[in-house]
């Protein structure tokens, strides 16, 4: 594992195809229903306007933001799901979305090195895929979003995060570092692959830089911090003029 580049795109392509079959029962579980929460609270701040139509969903996994998003926002008519592991998309439309089918379009790609056109989006949403990226990576990522709104366009993302300061930070990492391979070994039989979970959470921190790196593309946004920091989020939009009005830091502890 030492001599292996999490991040490489293969490389995680490869684990979330492990994964997919199990994925979604052993997140809800494994967060306790914290991550259908945050999903909610990342679509309630993406604060879609009615005339938003179209938008991109990154890292989009097995699609469970898209309940939300739809509820939230019934005027949107598609979303253009981009993921690198074809397994979790499958997983998604047999799973949970065959009725949502025609609102959804799938390209299994790697994000950074999507030909997505420019201005081309009302929204960018994406839950839970940011860990799965380093430093480099994030920045590419702020400026393909950047890239993709059209002017006014928003965007929401959402992570589980290291909540650095909080005193019960030792048994979530406990949590994180300890229970889920835990799990993973003796119920799933897995190679790995959900305790990987626990490794990003830890390297990635939160998502305070990434919006800074946003701003430095030119968008408006704010950061947020949801349970005391077990995730993080950033939200915001694209200027409807050329020159990006940069917005403090907003954080709020969420239950």
């Amino acid at each position: 594992m030492a001599s292996q580049d999490i991040y490489d795109p293969d490389f995680v392509r490869d684990v979330f195809d492990r994964c997919s079959d199990r994925y979604i029962a052993f997140s809800n579980a494994c967060s306790f229903g914290f991550t259908q929460i945050w999903r909610r609270q990342c679509v309630e701040m993406l604060d879609l306007p009615p005339e938003a139509r179209h938008g991109y969903d990154l890292m989009a996994g097995t699609g469970e933001v898209w309940p939300h998003l739809l509820s939230h926002s019934p005027q949107v008519e598609s979303i253009v799901a981009v993921d690198i592991s074809a397994g979790m998309h499958r997983r998604a439309m047999d799973r949970l979305h065959a009725m949502r089918a025609h609102k959804i379009e799938f390209r299994e790609d790697d994000v950074l090195a999507s030909s997505l056109p420019d201005e081309s989006a009302d929204f960018v949403v994406s839950t839970f895929g940011l860990k799965t990226f380093n430093p480099d990576q994030h920045r590419r990522l702020a400026e393909l979003t950047a890239r993709v709104l059209k002017p006014g366009g928003r965007f929401a993302y959402i992570e589980a995060s290291d909540p650095k300061g909080w005193p019960l930070r030792p048994l979530y990492r406990l949590h994180l570092d300890q229970v889920l391979p835990m799990v993973e070994r003796v119920l799933l039989r897995g190679a790995h692959d959900f305790a990987m979970i626990g490794q990003y959470s830890a390297n990635f921190g939160d998502a305070r830089e990434f919006s800074g790196m946003l701003e430095d593309a030119g968008l408006n946004s704010e950061f947020r911090k949801f349970f005391f920091g077990c995730a993080s989020g950033v939200c915001g939009s694209k200027p409807a003029s050329s020159k990006a009005t940069s917005q403090s830091d907003y954080e709020a502890t969420t239950p």
